[in-house]
């Protein structure tokens, strides 16, 4: 496992969602846009990610000319706008959430691969301190059983078409809830509690 300087190194190096998407080719930016515009959460869930009392760093490897990039980075980048992180503060609650080009950083990546690949996206869970805390990534599990119907059935569904509304609100609440899991075991951390006094 990489040591918390490594990763804090390495998070110091990623872009806020609107830069990262700078990044992308011009024939990728439309899809990137559209997803963005459709990553919209619901009043309870913006109520749910306020209620997050600790720092979340997050930083995801992610690929511009990824599919599944483009159907979740932008739903992990509206739980994130929920609760930015103030600016200059490493303590105060929020979410700071930064991507980097898994194709750029490779070496990083192969710290997280998955069934001995380099999946993405990848999110990567830290506390304030960068202490690991959490990994999720290539697919939320909406996402698997959505493609497993379709991979294993009579047809399967073009790379980086855009996602059914009912499946983009299963895969919203999935990471939702692993935001929510990482924001709870923060909350209770016994480090994080003396710290804070609470």
């Amino acid at each position: 496992m990489l040591s918390n300087d490594q990763l804090k190194a390495r998070f110091a190096l990623g872009l806020h969602y609107p830069q990262y998407l700078t990044q992308a080719e011009p024939g990728e930016k439309p899809g990137w846009e559209a997803a963005t515009a459709r990553a919209k959460l619901t009043a309870s869930q913006v109520a749910l990610v306020r209620s997050f009392t600790r720092r979340l760093n997050v930083l995801v490897i992610s690929g511009t000319w990824c599919g599944d990039c483009v159907q979740q980075c932008p739903l992990i980048a509206a739980i994130a706008a929920a609760l930015p992180a103030g600016a200059g503060t490493t303590l105060g609650p929020g979410i700071d959430l930064r991507f980097i080009e898994r194709d750029n950083n490779l070496d990083f990546a192969d710290h997280f691969k998955v069934c001995g690949g380099h999946r993405v996206p990848l999110a990567i869970f830290m506390n304030e301190d960068f202490d690991f805390v959490s990994a999720l990534g290539d697919k939320t599990l909406a996402r698997f059983r959505r493609q497993a119907a379709a991979a294993l059935g009579a047809s399967c569904p073009l790379p980086g078409a855009p996602i059914p509304p009912d499946e983009q609100a299963a895969v919203q609440g999935e990471w939702l809830n692993e935001f929510e899991r990482v924001a709870l075991l923060l909350r209770l951390s016994g480090k994080l509690r003396q710290r804070h006094n609470d």
